[in-house]
């Protein structure tokens, strides 16, 4: 059957299913606590692979844990249209951050069933493992390994702060999968999510047509110390690794204020420390900083700064420092013919929309280095994210709904 251009997707249906995701993993009042690879992260891909296998859809996991839902097109010879996002949360995360986005592609595919329309490629939902990073560091690294950026092995032997193993729980929740990561063919990527910024809400846009993300670069580092006494270890004699790391992250938050006139951001994102305990200077510590600017040279210059302050800090607390991990996105990376696919529907729709950046990380970024790759915002009451009072209404998600439908026919008949 043809697909009408007055089609609309069913987002009272659409709405059931955020709110379901809403009672599994449930954090503080009204947000979520799923981290990555949690009985709590289970419960809810049980969940959604139940959904998807009532659809009709043929289920797959690769070996990082992604799950892949497929509804065969009418020439399945041909690489398939992927859209999707991420199920895991923040540890203080809201219901729609990457929720909201996944279960969009769910209803895309419940839609054209109701519709009775089969596209000419095949449509293939995702649910990327460990998008937020928030259990295991580096987020998306499931992405990630499925273009190539990392290898499975390394992925597998991640190590969160509880020392849990990435590929252990993997396997104790039972989504270690058999499918390779990478290598796959995918005709184009479309991903719908929430700004996670206030410009939509304030300015009143029902859409943001994404044409590229604030470049960013991030650092995982340890420092190295030596325990001893707080109080008769004289200053001069101490190696206090949680003072290095301390010294680095307040180092690179200056960073960032030096560079806010013009939207420049540096974040100190964390420092764990052993043994961390009064009477005792610490042994050892790791850190994660990141520094993200519109321009993409002064990203580069503030990232050179974060290294240098790196050193700095560990010599200042008599400590060495080492890289981990680092970690670079952004930039103009999207398909500009996808791209103004996504910007003519919301347009013959009638809806509000404008260009905009992304200034947070997505999956969608290692995508646009496999395959073209676009991205549709939705308004968030107030820009609040990363947080239980990250919040939207039916309406704030109709527009990027049937954007993203529209958008993905359209590619897939192609």
């Amino acid at each position: 059957m043809p697909f009408s251009p007055d089609a609309r997707a069913d987002l009272d249906r659409y709405w059931s299913t955020i709110e379901a995701s809403a009672q599994i993993g449930m954090g503080r009042p009204g947000g979520l606590s799923r981290l990555a690879l949690s009985d709590a992260d289970r419960d809810m891909r049980d969940l959604f692979v139940e959904w998807c296998e009532d659809a009709g859809l043929t289920i797959g996991i690769d070996e990082c844990g992604s799950i892949f839902a497929r509804r065969d097109g009418r020439q399945n010879e041909l690489p398939p249209v992927m859209i999707g996002s991420h199920l895991d949360t923040q540890i203080n995360g809201g219901r729609f951050d990457g929720i909201a986005g996944v279960l969009a592609a769910l209803e895309v595919v419940r839609s054209l069933d109701d519709l009775g329309h089969v596209t000419r490629r095949p449509i293939v939902i995702v649910n990327w493992t460990n998008e937020e990073g928030s259990r295991f560091s580096p987020p998306m690294v499931a992405s990630g390994c499925f273009v190539g950026r990392y290898e499975t092995a390394w992925v597998h032997d991640l190590v969160a702060d509880d020392g849990a193993r990435f590929g252990d729980e993997l396997s104790r929740i039972g989504y270690k999968g058999n499918i390779p990561c990478g290598g796959a063919e995918i005709d184009a990527y479309l991903e719908m999510h929430i700004e996670q910024g206030p410009l939509l809400d304030a300015e009143g846009y029902e859409v943001g047509v994404v044409t590229g993300g604030y470049p960013s670069r991030g650092i995982r580092a340890r420092f190295e110390g030596e325990t001893a006494h707080t109080g008769p270890t004289p200053m001069d004699l101490r190696h206090n690794a949680l003072a290095a790391g301390a010294r680095w992250l307040t180092a690179v938050d200056d960073i960032g204020w030096d560079y806010a006139v013009h939207d420049g951001k540096a974040t100190a994102a964390k420092l764990s420390a052993w043994p961390n305990k009064p009477g005792i200077l610490s042994e050892s510590a790791e850190a994660i900083c990141d520094v993200r600017h519109p321009d993409p040279v002064t990203t580069r210059v503030m990232a050179e700064k974060m290294r240098r302050a790196l050193h700095e800090s560990a010599a200042r607390a008599g400590c060495t420092a080492s890289i981990e991990d680092e970690w670079h996105w952004g930039g103009d990376i999207f398909d500009a013919g996808l791209v103004a696919m996504v910007r003519d529907e919301a347009q013959r729709m009638g809806f509000r929309w404008r260009d905009i950046q992304s200034q947070a990380g997505h999956d969608a970024y290692f995508l646009a280095t496999h395959c073209p790759t676009a991205m549709i915002f939705t308004p968030c009451k107030g820009g609040i994210t990363h947080n239980n009072r990250e919040d939207c209404a039916p309406g704030d998600l109709v527009a990027g709904l049937n954007v993203l439908l529209h958008t993905a026919v359209a590619r897939a008949d192609r």
